[in-house]
């Protein structure tokens, strides 16, 4: 099963450290949150990866191009050029970068990416959160349901953008920051059929909005509730709170 990571849009909440580099590629503990991310899907055997690229594209690109020999311990022979790999520290995964536009929104950047997904069931999520998923519950969970699409839920303990789940875990509807806590917020890792493909409409649509209403719709949105930890990094606090938990030695994402 192929992984799709949205890593196309500007993060702009992020600016402090995108005016360089894409916001998937901010680090954590000297790794892009990218490659972190990455890292969890590897732990439950998922090492096939499709990057929806857009802004600044070039430095994921160059960033995976010259992945190994970063990632080795390497002899240079300068009288020569010649070049020695000593030790290697690198992934067994296999990365398709796409260039799905700067300007391209979320549901449009998943429609891009189509032809490399083929007509199987496929992972998503997006290129700046965090968190112990348990990829393969999730998947399993996503397989009972029988719906198109299944939703990572969680309960932050701020106030966000919910999501109303029945007691079948048939997702009813979104609510836009609740006035009390104990509701569910959508975290990403998606697990998707193919026929998701077929409520995307173009380059405007907002995976989250339109899309997600045509689901809504079709009764063919189901929701996998993560109580454990997640976390998006979408202001420079985030990036700091994330690296803190990293540089303690406890960050709970860490399940490699």
């Amino acid at each position: 099963m192929k992984a799709v990571i949205l890593a196309g849009g500007y993060g702009t909440r992020l600016s402090e450290a995108t005016q360089m580099i894409p916001k998937p590629m901010v680090e954590i503990g000297g790794k892009p949150i990218l490659w972190h991310i990455m890292k969890i899907y590897g732990c439950y055997g998922i090492k096939d990866f499709i990057i929806c690229c857009g802004y600044k594209q070039y430095v994921i690109k160059e960033y995976f191009a010259n992945y190994f020999r970063h990632n080795c311990d390497i002899r240079v022979n300068l009288a020569d050029n010649t070049m020695e790999v000593l030790k290697t520290h690198t992934e067994d995964w296999r990365v398709t970068m796409v260039d799905t536009g700067l300007d391209t929104l979320t549901g449009g950047r998943v429609k891009r990416i189509q032809e490399y997904v083929g007509d199987e069931p496929f992972l998503l999520t997006y290129g700046d959160g965090v968190g112990d998923i348990d990829i393969a519950a999730s998947i399993e969970a996503h397989k009972a349901s029988g719906r198109l699409l299944t939703m990572t839920t969680y309960q932050p303990s701020g106030k966000l953008g919910v999501v109303d789940i029945a007691a079948d875990n048939t997702i009813t509807g979104f609510r836009e920051k609740p006035q009390s806590g104990g509701s569910w917020i959508n975290a990403g890792f998606f697990v998707c059929e193919p026929g998701v493909f077929d409520v995307l409409q173009g380059d405007r649509e907002m995976f989250e909005r339109e899309p997600m209403q045509r689901l809504l719709q079709a009764g063919q949105l189901h929701a996998w509730r993560h109580t454990g930890f997640w976390k998006p990094m979408d202001t420079l606090r985030d990036n700091q709170e994330l690296n803190a938990l990293w540089n303690s030695g406890n960050a709970p994402w860490k399940i490699w």
